[in-house]
């Protein structure tokens, strides 16, 4: 077992912190936010993360929280870096927070080898190794170790991955993280630091084209006739394919894809070598809400008066995280053109600003579709398949219902006296 100090409270450091120390790892993990590291030592989780809780709390005894460097490296053996790097204006991933994490292992006495799982450009590892290097740290082995966590699901994906992905310096830092993920159910992957930092990248991307690419075809399938949940359904069988991510919607949003492949772009034109396909999955995704208000739009005859619920806010089911979420361009938009809006989700945070701060937050689905002119499913609650549906409408100004993830049953909603559109299927109307 070893002493493991985890730079960076968020999603992936708390994560990381929390299966480490389950897997009977030391672990001190150090935020520089006074009022979530305070709120750590009381027991309380700032994020929604399913399992996340009790993890912590099961292993208080080898988890605990600081706000000082020097605290958490005085007796870690291996540091992680698991702080956020933030896209810039050029759409290069921001990583100041990364190399004042580096400049603190500058004085760590024990430390025998750093690992990166920020996500960060090809090539950063060959920096820091270098500038490690030349702080005289040129005993202290450096490995990649991305995280391929969906939120929702982060936990489980940490003890039971498809693979554990290591870019090591050299062999000995190699087999020291493998030996750190003794009793996670995965096969652990050995490569190039290099080709470690673009595995993540390159798997984000391929993932966001797959979302891409079944929004595309449900465009052309509302244009012909087709279904796409059909023609998904039976895509999703080749075994060549999968059915993962095949699922036509709002687009991607979150932490992870938006932020990554613009990342992967940028870093791509900067070295003269553009990824035309991923430029395409970026912009198609970017329209992807916009779609759904001009066909709202369409429908209503106009937006401007209309009162709007938005039935889900969080940029996917299960996790509290509002960013990147489709939610807040479909809301924006609508106020923009003059729509009045309520709102349900039993997770979301919002801040007080636009578009937020115009939008009537209701308890529950039958009170925030109640005197509307339509609703809009944005994000795929599995409680919305629980609504009392024919009750809803009865509460309406106009049954109209615009399911953005295609959850309902078309053929239920119809009888409950709804139009029903959804993404890549035919509009059903009230017999």
């Amino acid at each position: 077992m070893r002493n493991i100090a985890v730079f960076g409270a968020g999603y992936i450091g708390l994560v990381t912190g929390a299966c480490l120390a389950e897997l009977g790892h030391t672990v001190v993990v150090r935020d520089i936010q006074p009022e979530r590291v305070a709120a750590l030592r009381r027991g309380e989780v700032p994020i929604y993360e399913p399992g996340l809780g009790e993890l912590m709390k099961a292993n208080a005894d080898r988890l605990s929280f600081s706000l000082e460097a020097g605290e958490a490296l005085e007796h870690a053996e291996v540091a992680y870096v698991c702080v956020d790097t933030p896209p810039t204006p050029s759409g290069d991933a921001d990583l100041s927070r990364v190399w004042s994490v580096i400049e603190d292992l500058k004085t760590a006495p024990r430390l025998a080898a750093v690992v990166m799982k920020s996500t960060v450009p090809v090539g950063t590892g060959d920096q820091v190794r270098a500038a490690l290097d030349a702080a005289g740290l040129d005993h202290l082995g450096y490995a990649s170790n991305p995280e391929f966590t969906a939120e929702g699901r982060a936990v489980r994906d940490f003890m039971n991955p498809d693979r554990i992905v290591v870019g090591a310096s050299d062999p000995a830092t190699a087999h020291l993280i493998s030996d750190l993920h003794k009793g996670v159910a995965g096969p652990v992957e050995t490569m190039s630091i290099a080709s470690a930092e673009m595995v993540k990248l390159a798997s984000n991307a391929l993932l966001a084209t797959k979302i891409t690419f079944i929004n595309e075809i449900a465009a052309v399938c509302e244009a012909t006739g087709a279904d796409v949940e059909e023609v998904a359904a039976a895509v999703g069988m080749d075994h060549r394919l999968g059915p993962h991510f095949l699922k036509a919607g709002l687009g991607y949003g979150g932490s992870c894809f938006p932020k990554d492949s613009r990342a992967l772009r940028a870093m791509a034109f900067n070295t003269g070598l553009p990824i035309q396909l991923l430029t395409t999955v970026i912009e198609v995704n970017d329209l992807q809400p916009r779609r759904a208000i001009a066909r709202l739009k369409e429908e209503l005859g106009g937006l401007r008066g209309r009162r709007i619920a938005l039935l889900g806010l969080t940029f996917k089911a299960g996790t509290d995280d509002m960013r990147e979420a489709p939610s807040t361009i479909i809301a924006s938009r609508l106020v923009s053109e003059g729509a009045e809006l309520t709102g349900w989700d039993p997770m979301a945070h919002l801040r007080d600003e636009a578009p937020w701060n115009r939008l009537e937050r209701a308890e529950t689905v039958i009170e925030a579709v109640a005197g509307c002119d339509a609703a809009v499913i944005v994000t795929e609650w599995p409680m919305l398949t629980e609504v009392d549906w024919a009750s809803a409408a009865s509460t309406m100004r106009t049954p109209f219902l615009f399911d953005g993830r295609n959850l309902l049953d078309p053929q239920l909603l119809q009888k409950c006296g709804f139009t029903y559109m959804s993404v890549g299927r035919a509009t059903v109307r009230p017999e």
